[in-house]
This record gives C-alpha cells, sequence and structure tokens, in this order.
C-alpha cells in the first residue's frame, strides 16, 4: 500500500468576481480561501519493502537516501534526478516527507548507526595503526 503526503496550498479568490450578483455592486471584494490538494507517493515505512524505509513509488530510491545526497553532499535536486532517472518533483516530494516526518526518519536514521556499530563490531578487518 501506498502512503500518501498530502500538500495543501491556500488561495484566495475574489468570489464576487466569480459569481457577481445581480443588482449588486461588485466594488466590495470577498475573499474567500479555497484549498487545493495534491498527492505525492511517497510509500510510507511502515509499507516499504527496501530496508522498512520510505521510498519514491516505482523506484527502490528511499528518502534517506535522497536527503544524504542534497542537503548532506550538497547535490542539486535537478543532478540527484537525472542520477536516479527520477523527475526532480520526486525528489522534492522525497525532501518534504524527510521534514514532514522528522520522529520517523530519525528512527531510521538511529537504526543505520546501530547496524553500522554493530558491524564494526563484528568485523574482523581493522585499519591500519599510523
Amino acid at each position: 500500500m501506498v502512503g500518501f503526503l498530502r500538500v495543501h496550498a491556500e488561495e484566495e479568490v475574489n468570489v464576487r468576481s466569480l459569481y457577481p450578483t445581480p443588482g449588486h455592486s461588485n466594488t466590495l471584494p470577498t475573499k474567500q480561501t479555497t484549498m487545493a490538494t495534491q498527492e505525492y507517493r511517497i510509500v510510507s515505512a511502515e509499507d516499504s519493502d527496501i530496508h522498512d524505509e520510505p521510498h519514491i513509488e516505482g523506484s527502490r530510491v528511499t528518502v534517506r537516501d535522497i536527503h544524504a545526497r542534497v542537503e548532506t553532499r550538497g547535490l542539486r535536486p535537478q543532478r540527484v534526478a537525472e542520477r536516479f532517472n527520477l523527475d526532480v518533483a520526486n525528489v522534492y516530494e522525497a525532501l518534504a516527507y524527510y521534514h514532514n516526518n522528522p520522529e520517523e526518519m530519525a528512527r531510521i536514521e538511529n537504526r543505520h548507526e546501530q547496524a553500522k556499530t554493530e558491524a564494526k563490531r563484528r568485523s574482523s578487518l581493522q585499519p591500519p595503526d599510523n
């Protein structure tokens, strides 16, 4: 199942200019706020079969990997999109998901750190002494 990230955009609309009332002056603006909803397809961690991490639907690219490349390494979103054969909007969607779900992403980061620590502990390879 795909988890949807919803983004809402507010837009002010002059109602009188859209629906003029016969016999009434349209000089006083009446504003109404409408909400537009757009769904982005990010598979949530609980629904993901890729390391139990959120990822872009239809790809094996994780939200964590997108975040690391753009915000840690400093690559441009367009460059990351080209490398993974994604639309640049997918990169921004992944970044939005990362920042809108800080607790989930912190749990994932923590799990990766624990796995790295355990792998180092079990490894028989040691860095050379200098």
